[in-house]
């Protein structure tokens, strides 16, 4: 089992920034994958930003150059910082783990932080 926690969604103008944390039950060497990912009411659930198996970082093309995803290691807790936001940001977000438990790989969600970009 992995427990995810969830801060520092809220609201920001247009431009502005955010961090977002996501703290783990347990250690990331154990976890296989960490993600972002954003949901608005009526689309579909769409990643934000992953770690690669290779040790690298994913993103997607509507956030590159402006979201920046990190992890602790120590804290057991991975970050989403967001800068030069606007409207179509506006979303809930959440931290999204995948681990395997024996042979079954399993998923876990946080319950989300809502961000709310607006004038």
């Amino acid at each position: 089992q992995v427990q995810l926690v969830e801060s520092g969604g809220g609201w920001v103008q247009p431009g502005g920034s955010l961090r977002l944390s996501c703290a783990a039950s347990r250690s990331l060497f154990t976890i296989n994958t960490m993600g972002w990912y954003r949901q608005v009411p009526g689309k579909q659930r769409e990643l934000v930003a992953s770690f690669t198996s290779g040790g690298g970082t994913n993103y997607a093309d509507s956030v590159k150059g402006r979201f920046t995803f990190s992890r602790d290691n120590a804290k057991n807790t991975v970050y989403l910082q967001m800068s030069n936001l606007n409207s179509e940001d506006t979303a809930v977000y959440y931290c999204h783990a995948g681990a395997y438990s024996g042979s079954w790989f399993e998923n876990y969600w946080g319950k989300g932080t809502l961000v709310t970009v607006s004038s």
